[in-house]
């Protein structure tokens, strides 16, 4: 009698707590973590630390513990690879020219603002509800912290890189979803 009372309260807990979560088997799946699975499908990687992928989906509207570092070394990673690529492609390239390319990559208007919004992350990226997470800066600070992440999952940022250059395409010279 006891433990059935025990099991109702409990389970009158998890209704109350966890309204919008599903319990399968013992584990519990929000719409953010299906949302996470979904990405690293798109992405083509799965994480080892999913913390390090739900870390890079958090604005710092949303929590302190936020993506903002990830982002930095997300666009740094993501610039070692493209310029890596463009070199072995082209040894020759001008300075001028590889920094033009480089620039179209990381421009947060085109390259990254489209290239995050085909991944939807504007549907993934956890803000304050008074931050529009459609917003350019949002989505390409959030698309950038998954290759930060990436690089401190696999303790490489080459590794990032070529994921990167999956999503993005490896066409560097024009940009692959215009």
């Amino acid at each position: 009698m006891q433990s059935s009372r025990t099991f109702i309260i409990f389970t009158i807990f998890l209704i109350a707590i966890l309204p919008h979560a599903t319990i399968v088997q013992g584990h519990s799946f929000s719409p953010f973590s299906s949302a996470l699975e979904t990405l690293q499908k798109q992405l083509g990687y799965t994480f080892k630390s999913i913390s390090l992928l739900r870390r890079a989906m958090t604005h710092a509207s949303f929590s302190e513990e936020n993506n903002k570092a990830f982002s930095i070394l997300g666009a740094t990673s993501i610039e070692t690879s493209v310029s890596f690529n463009l070199l072995s492609k082209d040894v020759d390239i001008s300075a001028k020219e590889l920094n033009r390319r480089l620039s179209l990559i990381s421009n947060v208007d085109s390259s990254c603002a489209v290239d995050a919004k085909r991944l939807g992350l504007h549907k993934v990226v956890r803000v304050s509800p008074k931050t529009n997470s459609s917003s350019t800066a949002v989505v390409c600070g959030a698309f950038r912290s998954i290759f930060g992440a990436i690089s401190l999952d696999t303790g490489s940022s080459e590794a990032a890189g070529n994921v990167f250059l999956t999503v993005h395409g490896r066409d560097l010279g024009v940009y692959a979803a215009m």
